[in-house]
């Protein structure tokens, strides 16, 4: 059976049209998980990223902590985290929020660190004060950069946000481990064409982003 078979199988079922169990459910659940976890990431990530590239401060720890969270290995962690501690949400959110954590400080401080000195200078010229410069003058220039990483970290999220089902929680990894458990392949491919089309319309809601808040001069360079 081939997977165009197990995909029309899969969206044909009506068991997963209603009901806690439903694609719409399962979706609206994955969302949450992601959304939650980048939001907790960009809280902890951005304002240190975006202090040490105004300062020109922390790069080594910077980068240290960016190749740190790139090891994490998630799925353990995960486990390791629910045999430890109470097993919640907010246990479930830890890896992901680690995950989303080391490209937005990368791309945040790479991106404040490469604006044009004279720009800088010229706004320190005119009086401005270093909130102000950072604010006015040097966080517009980096954005293309900065939404590069936050791209990087919801895509990483949301692929990762299936393991959430590992732990009893809901989501679209909900569909593959339920269906390897069951021998139901095609929920598993339901699932992680789900799961593919999710990162796909990230993309696509940071390209948008990129096009509605970045100005024209800076996305041609």
């Amino acid at each position: 059976m081939n997977l165009l078979t197990y995909v029309r199988q899969f969206f044909e079922n009506p068991a997963y049209r209603t009901g806690y169990n439903s694609i719409g459910h399962r979706l609206l659940e994955h969302c949450e998980y992601s959304l939650l976890a980048l939001a907790i990431a960009v809280v902890i990530a951005l304002p240190p990223a975006l202090f040490s590239g105004h300062h020109g401060r922390g790069e080594g720890v910077i980068s240290g902590l960016a190749v740190v969270g790139r090891a994490m290995p998630s799925l353990g962690l995960l486990v390791l985290l629910a045999v430890e501690l109470n097993l919640s949400l907010a246990v479930t959110m830890i890896p992901f929020v680690l995950l989303g954590i080391p490209p937005i400080l990368l791309y945040t401080h790479a991106a404040v660190r490469g604006v044009d000195p004279a720009a800088v200078d010229a706004a320190r010229g005119l009086g401005m004060t270093g909130w102000q410069t950072l604010r006015r003058v040097e966080i517009p220039a980096a954005l293309p950069l900065i939404l590069v990483g936050l791209r990087s970290a919801a895509v990483q999220i949301v692929a990762t946000a299936t393991l959430a089902a590992e732990t009893s929680f809901g989501g679209l990894g909900r569909y593959i481990v339920d269906g390897f458990s069951q021998y139901d392949y095609a929920q598993v491919v339901g699932g992680a064409v789900l799961v593919a089309g999710l990162s796909v319309i990230t993309l696509l809601v940071f390209w948008l982003l990129d096009r509605l808040l970045v100005s024209p001069g800076l996305r041609s360079r």
